[in-house]
């Protein structure tokens, strides 16, 4: 299933020294059991789930969840699946979630993913294809550099890894298990939630949350270690139609309109610097994700995002104003504009209830995890579900550099993950 690459005989020499590290084996195997199914998702389809390849591994998710002797097992057919370890207490605890998405990245194939491990990692490129000469290499993503001697799972440069979000299932599933083994751990009930169509902002749009029945849940979906997030961008997409007029080359002068160029002058005048290129922590940005066009008519594609709202409301308007200019200068309708809110920031139905924080940051804390408590550059399904009425702040999965080639994730990650949930659900039950 997989292979170590350097110092072979050093991991499994680790695991079989204690029980935690037997139970590294447990979800390391589950998570590289998961990335072999091809879970892409595809905005295109106007279905749900968007591909027939994500209720493959929700059936198959299914069964393991029985296997372990979870009740409740429904799986709808939207491909949303849900599960309940009951509680093991006499008195009332509140129930608690636990969510991640089955679904990959559009942006690059999760088609036959070859996972390998490599070993102790010795802070040097990780040749991840010799023939096509791709490198993961520490000069380019430097945080690989704060996982030096521990074991990283990499790709084999040909296609994702999908630790986004597999890892946060196999968190999930794993702890669920070792919770079953271990009925010493008191802990309330306690509900899983696996869904599809995150990666295309549809994740939670089907989402039962009063069939889920839980009074706040955690979405296992953030990256580096120690995440802790409860504040994400407000979104938005926009598209910029322009209307151009086309006539021959040679006898254009003051008949032609090409439509492309009258795109670039839209596009120039956004501001330049708010790029994700140029900003980082709460700056937020216009993002060109898409372009097309002729002379006759172009089109481009954006995504719109900022933490503040007054600011998101600011960008929103910034593109009729722009389009209006340039309707203006030229005489004419030329450019149309539509604006679609996609999620708000969580941060305000969070806030009010910051118990369901301070046990996230417990548990890191009893889990021997420093907590980095930050705001998403992006967002989660748990961002939805909170305006839907399930608080869902954001718990690290151990992944980074989603979504291309060059995404690893350390085993030492994924484990710790998985015991900072078992912590929120020891420590659910300990304080009520």
């Amino acid at each position: 299933m997989y292979l170590v690459v350097q110092n072979q005989f050093s991991i499994f020499t680790r695991l079989k020294l204690n029980n935690i590290q037997i139970s590294i084996m447990n979800v390391i195997d589950r998570f590289l059991k998961y990335v072999t199914f091809d879970t892409q998702s595809d905005e295109t389809t106007n279905v749900t789930p968007s591909t027939g390849k994500q209720m493959i591994f929700a059936n198959y998710l299914k069964d393991e969840l029985a296997s372990l002797g979870l009740e409740e097992i429904t799986l709808d057919e939207n491909g949303y699946l849900f599960a309940t370890l009951p509680s093991n207490v006499d008195r009332e605890v509140p129930t608690i979630g636990f969510i991640s998405h089955m679904d990959t990245s559009p942006d690059m194939s999760s088609e036959n993913v070859q996972p390998r491990i490599v070993g102790n990692y010795d802070g040097k490129d990780i040749v991840l294809c010799s023939k096509d000469n791709i490198v993961l290499s520490p000069t380019r993503f430097p945080e690989l550099l704060d996982h030096v001697g521990e074991d990283l799972i990499v790709t084999n440069g040909h296609t994702l890894l999908g630790a986004d979000d597999k890892a946060g299932i196999a968190e999930i599933v794993a702890a669920m298990a070792y919770l079953k083994e271990h009925p010493e751990i008191e802990h309330g009930k306690i509900r899983v939630g696996f869904n599809p169509d995150e990666e295309i902002g549809l994740g939670a749009h089907k989402f039962d949350v009063e069939k889920f029945g839980a009074e706040w849940a955690y979405t296992m979906d953030g990256g580096e270690v120690g995440e802790l997030e409860f504040e994400n961008f407000n979104a938005a997409s926009a598209k910029v139609m322009i209307k151009g007029a086309n006539v021959h080359p040679g006898y254009a002068k003051n008949k032609m309109i090409n439509s492309m160029l009258v795109a670039h002058e839209f596009a120039a005048m956004l501001p330049a610097d708010e790029i994700p290129a140029k900003t980082e922590g709460y700056e937020g940005f216009f993002h060109l994700v898409g372009m097309k066009g002729d002379v006759e008519g172009s089109e481009l594609a954006y995504i719109i995002r900022d933490h503040d709202r007054e600011k998101f409301e600011e960008r929103k308007a910034l593109f009729a104003e722009c389009a209006k200019r340039i309707n203006e200068a030229y005489g004419e309708e030329l450019a149309v504009v539509e604006v679609k809110d996609q999620y708000y920031n969580m941060r305000e139905k969070v806030e009010p209830l910051m118990h369901i924080i301070d046990i996230a940051f417990a548990a890191m804390t009893e889990a021997g995890v420093e907590p980095r408590v930050k705001a998403i550059r992006g967002g989660t399904d748990g961002a939805q579900l909170s305006f839907k009425g399930l608080p869902c702040p954001n718990i690290f999965a151990g992944g980074l550099n989603f979504h291309g080639r060059y995404e690893f994730a350390p085993i030492q990650s994924i484990q710790k993950a998985m015991n900072v949930v078992v912590k929120i659900a020891e420590l659910t039950a300990r304080r009520y």
